[in-house]
């Protein structure tokens, strides 16, 4: 079975060359070279690296230079700013640098605007138009993914964290699955996925996280597991799990029948990005 991670980042130690604009929770550092000798530990084949918004905002120059260095096992998606009046065009310039496979949009904290936004339906045409999936972190905002998905139904939109607002330090939300009626909400449209990237730090029993299987399951029940993605999140996650442990969490559970894991941890993933790793996890 060939395990794709639908969800990594890598970074440097902030410096004046690439400074940070805010800090991740994880290491000081996490180099490409670093996260893929972490997913050879792991039986991870390959993976998506997704510019951290957090510390490069919109600059994605070190996923696209560790895409380079590591094409076999890495893919890229980068953030867009739907305020950037040349946003289509830039769209269009990183759809043909080697090895990009999606863009992203920022929904939380105000950020991408409202349902009126004319930036962020020019992404979405945009991405389109170049084959790339929307990837949207959309915390407290799923009701807006339903109106854009509705209103570009030729544009693939992939929602980031099983939709679920996921901290990045320890405890986990009182309710993690609150906002899941507002998910189950987007199964009927057949443009829409998610990614079930961070599940673990939802928990709140100690690893292997049995208390996230009953709603995931109602999220494979109403999206079909051909529309769900397997992702650590990592670094992100460091302060709940081991990456092993966001790995074996679902590869080892047990739960799913082997096909469907397979779809599950990878699967999926190919089919909606259009992309497979052409190097491998040493066995």
């Amino acid at each position: 079975m060939r395990v794709i991670d639908s969800q990594v980042h890598a970074y440097e130690r902030d410096h004046p060359g690439r400074p940070w604009h805010a800090v991740l929770h994880g290491p000081e550092e996490l180099t490409g070279g670093d996260m893929v000798a972490a997913m050879d530990a792991a039986g991870v084949d390959g993976a998506l690296l997704v510019s951290p918004f957090t510390m490069y905002r919109y600059d994605a120059s070190y996923a696209l230079e560790v895409g380079r260095a590591h094409a076999d096992r890495c893919a890229v998606i980068a953030p867009f700013d739907p305020d950037r009046d040349d946003v289509a065009g830039a769209v269009a310039a990183f759809a043909d640098e080697p090895g990009t496979v999606g863009v992203r949009l920022i929904l939380w904290r105000g950020l991408g605007g409202g349902d009126a936004h004319e930036g962020v339906d020019r992404i979405f045409v945009a991405a389109a138009r170049h084959g790339m999936p929307v990837n949207v972190l959309a915390w407290g905002r799923l009701p807006l993914v339903g109106v854009l998905a509705r209103r570009h139904p030729d544009t693939s939109v992939v929602i980031d964290h099983v939709g679920m607002t996921q901290r990045f330090e320890q405890p986990p939300p009182v309710d993690p699955f609150g906002d899941l009626p507002e998910l189950l909400a987007l199964a009927d449209l057949p443009n829409v996925s998610v990614k079930i990237s961070g599940a673990g730090t939802l928990s709140h029993e100690p690893y292997p996280f049995d208390d996230i299987w009953p709603p995931l399951e109602r999220i494979f029940a109403a999206f079909g597991l051909d529309r769900c993605l397997w992702g650590s999140d990592w670094t992100r996650a460091t302060a709940f799990l081991t990456y092993e442990q966001a790995v074996e969490a679902f590869r080892d559970s047990g739960r799913l029948s082997p096909g469907d894991l397979a779809i599950l941890m990878g699967g999926a993933l190919e089919r909606i990005y259009g992309w497979t790793p052409s190097g491998s996890a040493p066995r």
